[in-house]
């Protein structure tokens, strides 16, 4: 048998070379080694990774909400609530409002030199206050698409401080050189004017005090709330009134033994003023040229000084003759009346039959009818017949309440005792109130 043996043929291209298989696997192993060592976070000591500062990038803080404008100011004469927030609401929106307030407040009453404050957010109107009087306020605040309103106390903070004074010339001036405000004067006047006459009585030497409330808000002064004590000393003669409110009763002032100060008629129908004719039974009328009887007392004042009447009472007349110009007549009861004459024009409400009540304003001072100046021609009648106003002895109101009595004499006692002291006594601590409460002495 004959095998043909033929040797391997030659291959014309070069063989490839094969890696060895040990070395492939330290390759591979050091590739995934270093790719360890790459991704692998690094080993930080425990209190350097507390003080370490932060690296990390924060989103930025969002940027503040934006501030609300506030407008202070005073109602310019003429300005309505059109002009005021006319910037901000719409017409039919302020519409709305007015509709909204009118059982609350009519805003058509808002009255030029009254405080107010307006808060403004991105061209919203957010709260609207004004202050109605020296007690109470009007607030507007934005609810959502719609606004609430109330009434609310104005919340001041209160200071109980004790003034003294001393008539030189009035009871103006005195007030006024003690620093304080011309309101205490008429609070003064007012306490005592059913057993003073503040246009007749007044002598040099007369001395008053009282301890009454100072008010202040937002940190700056904002006039006078209750006197709660106070004494006038007139021509030797000391009177002393005293807050508190017996009940249900309105506040008024009494004595130190519960009875009312406030009697049936006040002493004069104005403040303060001065007497240019006397009661008199025969006096030379500068226009008719003739003597004549004169039961009146004629207050020289200037026109629009207000006139009031000085008991409660009906308007039995009103209206005008060419002797006595406007006029106003009041029946008080069965026994007395009093007349007012030659009237600028009458008060407010004033009409024949209505009610009016002690100290409420029924005219204003003028000249009409034979007048030759400015003046009240001021006359009373006692069942029919004139007499003299200034010799009048008028009955007291009625006194506290025995119910009430003894929480009365407990409230006065720490305000007669500081009357009493020493000009350079402290202020008792007692007095004074907490800020802004508005309690009731009387309760």
């Amino acid at each position: 048998m004959n095998i043909d043996f033929q040797p391997p043929r030659q291959s014309t291209t070069r063989r490839r070379r094969r890696w060895p298989v040990p070395l492939f696997g330290v390759l591979l192993a050091l590739l995934v080694l270093a790719g360890l060592l790459l991704t692998r976070e690094p080993v930080v000591n425990p209190t350097e990774a507390r003080t370490a500062p932060e690296t990390e990038l924060k989103a930025p803080a969002p940027p503040p909400p934006p501030e609300p404008t506030v407008i202070e100011d005073r109602v310019e004469p003429g300005a309505t609530l059109t002009s005021l927030l006319g910037d901000y609401l719409s017409p039919a929106e302020i519409l709305e409002l007015s509709s909204k307030s009118r059982k609350i407040f009519p805003l058509s009453r808002i009255c030029a030199g009254q405080p107010y404050r307006l808060c403004v957010l991105e061209g919203d109107v957010r709260r609207f206050e004004y202050d109605i009087d020296s007690e109470e306020q009007l607030i507007i605040e934005r609810q959502g698409d719609d606004f609430a309103i109330e009434r609310a106390a104005i919340d001041y903070d209160i200071q109980v401080d004790h003034v003294r004074g001393t008539i030189e010339s009035s009871l103006f001036e005195a007030v006024a050189a003690i620093g304080e405000q011309p309101e205490l004067a008429l609070a003064l006047a007012d306490i005592f004017a059913w057993d003073i006459d503040f246009i007749l009585d007044i002598r040099t030497g007369d001395s008053f005090q009282a301890l009454v409330e100072k008010r202040f808000r937002d940190g700056k002064p904002a006039g006078y709330g209750r006197v709660l004590a106070a004494e006038f000393r007139n021509r030797g003669e000391t009177f002393r009134a005293f807050w508190f409110q017996d009940g249900d009763n309105p506040p008024s002032y009494y004595d130190e033994s519960g009875k009312s100060v406030r009697k049936a008629f006040l002493k004069a129908p104005l403040k303060f003023s001065r007497i240019s004719s006397g009661f008199t039974w025969k006096r030379y009328h500068p226009i008719r040229k003739t003597w004549r009887a004169h039961p009146a007392i004629d207050y020289a004042a200037p026109i629009g000084t207000p006139i009031k009447a000085v008991g409660d009472g009906t308007i039995s007349r009103k209206g005008y003759t060419r002797g006595n110009g406007n006029f106003v007549e009041i029946r008080h009861n069965s026994s007395y009346k009093t007349l007012y004459l030659h009237m600028s024009r009458f008060g407010k409400g004033i009409r024949k039959g209505g009610r009016v009540r002690q100290g409420q304003i029924i005219g204003y001072v003028g000249q009409t009818g034979l007048a030759t100046g400015p003046h009240l021609c001021f006359r009373m009648y006692k069942n029919g017949k004139p007499v003299n106003p200034t010799r009048i002895k008028s009955p007291a109101m009625a006194p506290v309440s025995k119910k009430n009595r003894q929480a009365f004499f407990d409230l006065i006692q720490p305000l007669i005792a500081r009357l009493e002291q020493p000009e350079d006594t402290p202020v008792l601590q007692a007095l004074n109130t907490v800020p802004g409460d508005r309690a009731n002495p009387g309760e």
